[in-house]
């Protein structure tokens, strides 16, 4: 064989490799019952904010942990910890998408996606 076949046949081999290795770690939209189902697996959620329990967020003891409680869209509370900074108008989210792993009793979150109201509301008040 030649040497550019060989150098192909590599390249060729390294693409599949790293699709596969994409697929494989992709991550869905799911529960938290799900979620806690499948312990170990990642898993974006779909929820809102538990105003009335609030936020626990201390920058000065530990700036990377944001911990809330967050109801899914099957009405199912959990804990959240996020293992990041607070997000920024996090208090005016109507949505929130955590994606994580489920690991003891709470969700481990290590990114959040927060929806703000929209500014094209036509001048309307937001509920």
């Amino acid at each position: 064989m030649k040497k550019s076949h060989i150098i192909g046949i590599i390249i060729i081999a390294l693409a599949i490799g790293m699709i596969m290795t994409s697929l494989v770690s992709t991550s869905k939209y799911a529960t938290f019952t799900e979620s806690f189902k499948n312990q170990g697996s990642e898993f974006h959620i779909v929820g809102k904010w538990d105003k009335v329990k609030g936020t626990v967020y201390d920058p000065q003891k530990d700036p990377n942990l944001f911990v809330f409680y967050m109801t899914d869209i099957d009405g199912v509370e959990r804990q959240v910890s996020l293992h990041n900074t607070k997000p920024q108008d996090f208090e005016k989210s109507e949505q929130v998408v955590v994606i994580g792993k489920t690991k003891g009793s709470d969700f481990q979150a290590s990114e959040t996606l927060v929806k703000c109201p929209s500014k094209y509301n036509d001048n309307k008040p937001v509920q």
